[in-house]
């Protein structure tokens, strides 16, 4: 008996692994539907090779970082069938890395977004290694592990613990604000400001991509959210509503104050889901409505002032989207979960808003950190020429459509 929970375990935390995966065709896409027909080979590109080069920094470094358990023993070991092995059964502690290395790899598919169209590629490869290897693992650790006492403090000092059920400050906030500072070292695309102050409009090229990559997050995100339990005993149906209900909320609040755009309505449905993470396992489904619908306003009233007022070029909004709507989430987490407002209680507001800060605070850091050391050092954005002809030809020798470049020449 004790086998086979240990193997539904291991298939369950397996099957979340494999649908957070998935995410990652759907952060592709929504790239791909947003940056121009000159950047969409790279859009793919990124997020493929980043994501294994996030597999290599996490597997040899960024679990160690965080869990304090390293990989580097014998096949018996690792699966748990020799004797004394400190591994799960069934290979169980495996599936919880690639689980988990899911959600490390989306920090650089976040970021990827804010500073599509302008950035070379393999300086990027670089700050993935050190941010999946080093940066983003030393706060997981810290709030999912309870490294360094700071969970600890904050249970003694406010009665409850930091509740980040499934990222909204770990994964999406912290990518959302270390995207924030690689997007204003990296400056705006050519063109998209005149000096005169006003804004050039440039549209997504394909909102089929686009829409079909929200798709894609969005039913990976039941994976997110839901199997975050990482264990079948742990598994909450309220888990699952909660994520529903506030991805309904973000898609119609968006639908209202984005006046039916298509990429508002389907990039809110991703900001419900982001806001959610953190107190989907307390939160009431009324109050899981109301915090989604929230951060699909929240994301609506940011971009654009980002991208027309601020002058802040972060092509995919992934500040407003993940790092705002995350910072959202996870204060609203405070609110919302309370016995209060219907929620299953267990939560400290002081604790979810110091929480919070402290990854907005953290990730900020290290955007002007590591990307103002790439910037000095190797250089992180191409010239104007390749900038010009686009990442597609510049820097992988094909376009999307090699048909109507051939036929244009």
């Amino acid at each position: 008996m004790e086998a086979t929970v240990q193997g539904a375990d291991v298939f369950f935390v397996l099957m979340g692994a494999i649908l957070v995966f998935l995410m990652h065709g759907g952060f592709a896409f929504l790239e791909v539907g947003t940056v121009r027909k000159k950047n969409q080979v790279n859009a793919l590109m990124k997020i493929l090779v980043d994501f294994c080069m996030s597999t290599i920094a996490y597997f040899f470094v960024g679990y160690m970082v965080a869990y304090g358990t390293s990989f580097l023993l014998d096949a018996a070991m690792l699966n748990g069938s020799a004797e004394g092995s400190p591994f799960g059964g069934s290979g169980y502690d495996l599936v919880k890395f690639f689980f988990l290395l899911t959600f490390a790899a989306a920090i650089p598919a976040i970021i990827s977004g804010g500073i599509a169209e302008r950035a070379r590629f393999v300086p990027q490869l670089v700050a993935t290694a050190v941010i999946v290897g080093i940066a983003y693992p030393f706060f997981e650790g810290v709030i999912w592990n309870g490294n360094f006492g700071f969970q600890g403090w904050l249970e003694a000092t406010f009665g409850a613990a930091f509740n980040d059920f499934a990222g909204s400050i770990v994964v999406h906030g912290v990518g959302g604000w270390i995207a924030l500072g690689a997007v204003i070292t990296l400056g705006a695309r050519q063109g998209r400001y005149r000096s005169d102050g006003s804004v050039v409009g440039i549209p997504p090229s394909n909102i089929p991509f686009l829409a079909l990559g929200s798709w894609f997050l969005c039913v990976g995100w039941f994976g997110f959210n839901v199997m975050s339990a990482q264990a079948l005993d742990g598994i909450d149906g309220l888990v699952a509503v909660n994520s529903l209900l506030a991805m309904a909320g973000g898609v119609l609040a968006a639908f209202i104050v984005g006046k039916n755009d298509p990429g508002f309505v389907h990039n809110g449905a991703l900001a419900g889901l982001v806001a959610v993470c953190a107190g989907s396992n307390v939160m009431h489904p009324i109050g899981s409505l109301v915090v989604g619908a929230g951060a699909g306003a929240i994301f609506v009233i940011f971009f654009t002032l980002c991208q027309n007022k601020w002058k802040i070029d972060d092509v995919l909004g992934v500040w407003p989207l993940h790092g705002l709507c995350g910072l959202w989430g996870g204060i609203a987490a405070g609110i919302f979960g309370s016995e209060a407002l219907g929620g299953l209680g267990g939560v400290s507001f002081m604790s979810q808003l110091i929480g919070s800060l402290a990854g907005v605070v953290f990730a900020l850091v290290v955007g002007f950190l590591v990307y103002g050391a790439i910037k000095a050092t190797i250089g992180f954005r191409m010239s104007e020429e390749d900038e010009f002809r686009g990442a597609d030809l510049a820097l992988h020798n094909i376009g999307a459509y090699p048909e109507d470049d051939l036929s244009t020449r």
